[in-house]
Order: structure tokens, then sequence, then C-alpha cells
């Protein structure tokens, strides 16, 4: 990395925004100078980062000069509002909403996946959705060797995909259960301890929900497949956090398991996970706080000869949100990145994909 950095986190005293920090610290970011931004409510309060206390400011018109990376962590309303004010102040966007995925002059990026989508930014570059994430990393080693055909998943949400007030309600709810008190619900619309339920998000006229969209869309778009079939059932479990996914893939000709297990073995951002002896595979409690992706069930798909069959867990807000963040930011020092001309880059055969983790 080529320089210290100015780095503003937006949302900082949210849960993305927390783990940020945290990482920004692990990895020694080349930092020159942090600024932490949030809503007014939260001006004035004091975080604590590699042992000196700032003060996180409100955000306003001002926030972003001399300002070289902007981590936005605070939803898409607040996204729209101020990434492109950020650009026009001389910033990188590395945003974790919804808000840009999807458009067409904003890659969608996963380091381990395609760092080549980086050279291409005009000064937003969109994070995918957790789930994404976690599946994207999980499957493409397979997917380079053979391309997938139909991707079929079912996802295990933990209630940190709803933020931080959503973990702490999951708490009182379990405890009021066991108390014998009825538990409410604000956050998520229903009681998620003791209980599970179909994404709470918007259903669309096929009767699919928003995160299921995500899903099927942005997994095209990092894979660079927009043919590729992807149907994804996601639901919420009463797990505080890392999230779950079954995953059954299809291939135009048969897939060696044992092939497919070294992949996964040896491919970045990923760790195998297979006891077959004692029946132990990756669970959310594993994955809590682990920057890996835990993969690990690798089956022979038996009502298909083309089919694989695999299970895993990762931490929602970290590989899952924070650090793929923290990692597109190291891709854009490492590569010279840093600018909206993309003149520092002629050759995107020469932005590899790191062994990040």
């Amino acid at each position: 990395m080529s320089r210290d950095v100015n780095v503003a986190i937006l949302g900082a005293t949210g849960a993305v925004g927390k783990e940020l920090l945290e990482l920004l610290a692990e990895r020694r970011f080349p930092l020159q100078e942090l600024k932490l931004l949030a809503s007014p409510r939260s001006a004035g309060s004091k975080i604590v980062f590699d042992g000196k206390e700032i003060i996180v400011e409100a955000v306003s018109d001002r926030s972003f000069e001399g300002v070289d990376i902007v981590l936005a962590s605070a939803g898409g309303s607040t996204s729209k509002a101020w990434a492109k004010k950020a650009v026009a102040a001389g910033a990188v966007v590395i945003d974790n909403s919804s808000a840009f995925r999807l458009d067409d002059d904003v890659p969608l990026v996963v380091p381990e996946i395609n760092p080549e989508a980086a050279a291409t930014h005009q000064g937003i570059i969109a994070n995918p959705n957790c789930t994404s994430i976690l599946m994207g990393v999980a499957i493409y080693p397979l997917h380079q060797i053979q391309p997938i055909k139909r991707v079929v998943v079912s996802t295990y949400q933990s209630a940190s995909g709803a933020g931080a007030r959503a973990m702490e309600e999951a708490k009182t709810q379990a405890k009021d259960i066991l108390d014998g008190k009825e538990p409410q619900a604000e956050i998520l619309p229903y009681p998620i301890a003791f209980n599970l339920f179909p994404h709470n998000s918007p259903l669309n006229d096929q009767g699919y929900c928003e995160e299921e969209m995500k899903m099927v869309n942005e997994t095209r778009k990092i894979f660079n497949a927009p043919e590729l079939n992807v149907t994804a059932t996601c639901v919420r479990v009463p797990i505080l956090r890392a999230h779950s996914e079954a995953i059954n893939l299809e291939f135009e000709q048969p897939f060696d398991v044992q092939q497919a297990r070294e992949l996964i073995e040896t491919a970045p951002g990923v760790k195998l996970v297979e006891d077959w002896q004692s029946n132990y595979f990756p669970m959310p409690i594993d994955a809590t706080g682990q920057d890996p992706v835990l993969v690990g069930r690798i089956r022979q798909d038996i009502s298909h000869n083309c089919g694989l069959e695999l299970w895993l867990c990762g931490d929602q807000i970290r590989k899952g949100a924070a650090l793929n963040a923290i990692q597109i930011a190291e891709l854009l020092l490492e590569k010279n990145l840093l600018t909206t001309s993309n003149s520092a880059v002629t050759d995107y055969s020469a932005v590899k994909k790191p062994s990040l983790l």
C-alpha cells in the first residue's frame, strides 16, 4: 500500500460501523486520519480507536473535505443522500447499502471473485448483500473450473442481518419467553426468539422477497454471468450472529466431489470444515467473529448426477459486510485505484484476485 489515507466511516455507531473500526485496527489499515460520521442524534458521542478518543460528527456537506475513502454503512437512503456529494469532494465511496448495487456504472465487488471490476469505478463501489458475498466466495472456485448452470439456495439468516437493535431484541425476547412472558416484536415484524419466518423484506409479483432477488441479481453481476439461473429462499432464524446457507449446484457435467473439496480447501476467503465421522460441519457459533466463510458437507446430489450439495456459515457482519468493504479499500490502495479517471490502470489483467485471508 503506497500511502496513508484519510478515511470516513458513515454510520460509525451501527453494528457494521463498529466492526469496520475493529477491522481497521486489526488489519493495520494505513490511516492518516479517521473521521466518524453518523446521524445528528449520535453526534457528540465518543468512540475509542487505537487508544484515542474520537468524537462522532453529524454528517454534513463539509464532512468529506480531504477524505480519500468513505466506508458507508448507514442504509440506502443515507447513501443516496451523501454518496455523490462525497465523490464530488474527491472521495471514493465503498457503499454497504443496496442503493447502487445494480447500477450499470457502479462495480459490485468481492475481491476474491472480481477484483478487476474495482478498476472501472466512477467514485462509488458497491459492497454486495451479505448472503450474496458468503455464497459467492464459496461457490466461485467451482464455477471457475466448470461454469455453474443453476443455483438453488436456502438461507438461514441471523438477527444481526437486521442490525444491532434486532440482536438485542432477540436476547430480550428469549429472556421473556424463558420467564413466561409474551415476547414483543418491534424491530422485526414477528418474534425471532425460538421462532423463524420467511425473510421480511417486500415481496414482488412473483412471490420472491427483496432479499431473495438480491441473491439472484447480485450473483449474476458479480460472476459476470447474466444468464445464470439462481433461485433463493431466505429465512430469518433465531441466531444472534452469522448466516448459514444450504446450496445446491447444477453443472453441465458431473463434478468430482473430491476435486470440489480440494478447490474449496485452497480457495481464498473460505475454510473447509468437515468431520464426517463426528458429523461435524460449519455452525454459526464457529463462524461468529471469524473472517473466512466456513464451508462443508460437500456431497453428490443423489437426485442429479451433475449436482453438488454444500453447506456454509459465515459472519454476516464481518465478511458479509465490514470485512469485504475493508478488502475493497485495501485493493484500491494496492492497485492505485483511488481515482475516478481510471488512468491508473490500463491493464485490468494486472489486477489479480488477492489471497486476502
